[in-house]
């Protein structure tokens, strides 16, 4: 199972954990697997060039692991796109939690 871990601090998202794997199909035809990583992924690239903030970010080497910290001294307008990108890939993620929550699960911390 795939595990989204969502941090926040004043009501803003300040870090997020994926773990796991979804395992809903064989290796390379994982349909939760594929969209997860490319929602995450997608997410994390668009915050990089759109924004050019500097995540902190750490990965598994044979996947099934991402680790984003958002810096937390951004300045205003910069940190409200960053938050809308981070939420509208939440949003993205319990849409596939609804449909496949055998396989992933979002949580808050």
């Amino acid at each position: 199972m795939i595990r989204v871990t969502v941090s926040r601090s004043e009501n803003q998202i300040t870090a997020f954990k994926l773990t796991g794997h979804a395992e809903s199909g064989p290796y390379g035809y994982d349909l939760v697997c594929a969209g997860v990583s490319a929602v995450s992924i997608g997410t994390v690239n668009a915050v990089l060039e759109l924004c050019l903030v500097d995540l902190q970010i750490e990965q598994g080497a044979k996947g099934g692991y991402l680790h984003v910290i958002v810096p937390p001294s951004l300045e205003p307008e910069i940190m409200a796109k960053v938050q809308l990108l981070f939420e509208g890939m939440l949003v993205s993620l319990k849409s596939i939690e609804l449909e496949y929550s055998k396989f992933i699960k979002v949580e808050h911390n």
